[in-house]
Formats: C-alpha cells, structure tokens, sequence
C-alpha cells in the first residue's frame, strides 16, 4: 500500500498529459529497439564480435526495461536520461569527428539522425521540473553524515 501511495504521489508531480508522452516514448523504444536487438543476440547471422555482442546485449536489456516505462513511467525515468545523454554524447564524441575527419559512413549517418530524433524527443517528453525536484535538487543538498 505504501509503495502505491508513493508512486501516486510521484505521478501527481507530472501531469496526466506527460504520462502519456512519457509512456508514448517508452513504447516506441521497446518496438524500435527491441525486436532487431534480441533478434540479433537470440540468432545472429554470423557468430558477434566482442564489441558488437556487448552493444546489442546492452540494447536487448534496455529495451526490455523501456517496455515496463510503459506501465512505470516516473520509475523508469533514469532510461529516458541515459538515452538522451548517450545519444547526445555519441554525436558529439563520435559522428560530429567523423564528419570533420570526412570518415561519416552511411551507418553512422544514419544512427545520427536516429539519435537526433530521440534527443529532440526526450528534450519534449522528460518532465523537466520533476527531474531538477528529485534528481538535482535533492543530490546537490546532499548531506553527508558521520557514523
């Protein structure tokens, strides 16, 4: 009972309409992704590289965990953050040094745009207000306690 009255009272923090959006972006990352990672990892055409293995095991699980942000929205808040900061970090850190070194393939040129798109997306859909009242707030008044 008290682990619903907790979450209600979260969810009452961001508005009805968000929730949606929220869950909307939840739902198109688990069919986007979902599918074509487990689908690699379960059975792959050729036996996967270290690196490859990892990046689609990493995308298999989240994917799987952005299914259950369609039941938990508020819960399942931090995948919303790690897909903005991963994405944004990719383009930056990986595909804008590409570009300049002319070495963009069409594979990163495609992925940028996938990651544009979801940058711009999870900029509209994450409840900012809440992220900076649960998130920022509370760990920059971060007190420390001597035992």
């Amino acid at each position: 009972m008290i682990l619903v009255k907790n979450q209600n009272r979260q969810s009452e923090q961001v508005s009805k309409f968000r929730l949606y959006l929220m869950r909307g972006l939840y739902l198109l990352t688990f069919i986007g992704l979902a599918f074509q990672a487990w689908e690699t990892i379960l059975f792959p055409s050729e036996t996967l590289d270290y690196i490859t293995g990892v990046a689609f095991s990493f995308w298999a699980a989240y994917a799987t965990l952005m299914g259950l942000g369609i039941r938990y929205p508020i819960k399942m808040l931090p995948l919303l953050l790690l897909q903005l900061f991963y994405k944004a970090t990719w383009a930056l850190g990986v595909y804008f040094p590409m570009k300049a070194a002319s070495q963009v393939t069409p594979e990163a040129e495609s992925f940028f745009w996938i990651c544009l798109v979801a940058v711009i997306l999870d900029v509209i859909v994450i409840p900012w207000p809440y992220v900076f009242k649960n998130y920022i707030k509370s760990f920059l008044n971060l007190k420390i306690h001597p035992e």
